[in-house]
């Protein structure tokens, strides 16, 4: 439950460890907006975890004046799944990135997403492998020359986004580390969800992929190059907000943003969010940012938990020997 006797401040939120990324790396940026929206949650830090599986962003637990579990490469949902199921009061919170997430732990990101756990994922998104210094991965582009691809990738990327849906995620955003306000706005949102709250972070490696978003992320473009998706809201952008998405036939057009016909952001029927994961396709298209899919579905731990109280309610509470001696056993 929140604590009002001790209001916590954003300093509260930062650890006594040096944070060592390299200088001009969009971690910092993630690290500021995280410590800033934790202060304005009510929640003492001893109900808070952070969670984190192997990368630069997995550095992030030491950064935060919280509990927090540096695990192995890919297991970050499995371990976050385990606290949030067994201390269903903490706020769990797990920090992942590109390769972390969806390479070796593609398949436990999916099982996190489809059962709905009520916690909040952070994906870094530099489209390379940073700690490993500099391979292409699951989100590179087709042709980047990294030191594993010499001659260009050949692999078609993954979309976060489209992952994020296509595996039953109730709350799917994506923000950017420049974008500081809107980044603090989509982890707002992502807090305050109840279920799993997936958000992609564009976030600029400087020494392996510089610059690999500036094409629509830079300040002095991004207003053309993105459109911010709010629920309800007319899908319009452009500096002068002149521009606006519709639908037609089956193909979202850019018209002015005058019409009548715009559509609006509608957070709760898929059709529309996985169109807008699979915008980018077109290089004619602005950016989507902002929050695609909100929608709330049973809980995980909820359930489980049910299911215990069921089985107390009709059994008892039991003992370690009773549960060791049932079902089938033998003597030797």
């Amino acid at each position: 439950m929140p604590d009002t006797t001790a209001p916590l401040t954003k300093k509260d939120f930062k650890s006594d460890q040096e944070v060592r990324w390299c200088p001009g790396c969009g971690d910092y940026a993630v690290l500021n907006s995280v410590q800033g929206i934790m202060a304005t949650l009510g929640i003492p830090r001893h109900q808070i975890c952070f969670v984190s599986g192997i990368g630069c962003s997995s550095r992030f637990p030491y950064y935060m004046n919280t509990y927090g579990f540096h695990s192995i490469h890919g297991r970050a949902p499995a371990v976050a799944t385990g606290i949030k199921t067994a201390n269903p009061e903490l706020s769990v919170w797990m920090v992942t990135g590109d390769g972390d997430g969806l390479s070796i732990g593609g398949n436990h990101m999916a099982h996190i997403l489809r059962r709905n756990v009520d916690l909040k994922i952070l994906l870094f998104n530099n489209e390379i492998y940073g700690l490993t210094k500099g391979q292409y991965s699951p989100t590179s582009p087709v042709g980047l020359k990294t030191k594993s691809t010499p001659m260009g990738s050949v692999d078609r990327p993954f979309d976060p986004l489209s992952f994020a849906l296509g595996c039953g995620a109730t709350f799917v955003a994506r923000t950017i580390d420049s974008h500081l306000k809107h980044m603090e706005r989509v982890l707002l949102a992502a807090a305050h969800h109840k279920g799993t709250a997936f958000v992609e972070i564009y976030q600029n490696c400087v020494i392996f992929n510089d610059a690999c978003f500036e094409a629509f992320a830079e300040k002095g473009v991004r207003d053309e190059k993105t459109i911010d998706l709010r629920p309800g809201q007319p899908m319009v952008f452009g500096k002068e907000l002149d521009k606006g998405l519709k639908i037609v036939g089956w193909e979202p057009v850019i018209v002015p943003a005058a019409e009548a016909d715009i559509w609006k952001s509608d957070t709760h029927s898929p059709g529309p969010a996985f169109v807008m994961s699979q915008l980018h396709l077109d290089p004619a298209m602005p950016r989507p940012i902002g929050i695609l899919r909100d929608v709330r579905a049973p809980i995980f731990e909820e359930a489980v938990h049910d299911q215990i109280r069921a089985a107390k309610a009709k059994r008892g509470e039991g003992t370690l020997e009773q549960l060791i001696y049932s079902g089938e056993t033998w003597t030797v």
